[in-house]
């Protein structure tokens, strides 16, 4: 999945939003009488916070190694 194909509302949220949604999933998903549809549906915007997370990584790292460099 590429970024590209992230929804704005997700790209809004910061890592920590994100990943608490992501444990909203996870505790719904855990539920037995969630339907198929709607896990398939849940999981895959799981999938896509947590390609948001990453990003949000690379970027900070990225962030850090530049200061350090001009310092």
């Amino acid at each position: 999945m590429k970024s590209k194909n992230i929804p704005a509302d997700i790209k809004s949220k910061s890592i920590k939003e994100a990943q608490n949604e992501i444990k909203e999933i996870i505790t719904n998903l855990e539920n037995k009488e969630t339907n198929l549809e709607e896990s398939i549906g849940k999981y895959n915007r799981m999938m896509q916070l947590n390609i948001h997370i990453q990003e949000e990584f690379k970027k900070r790292a990225k962030e850090i190694k530049n200061t350090n460099l001009k310092k």
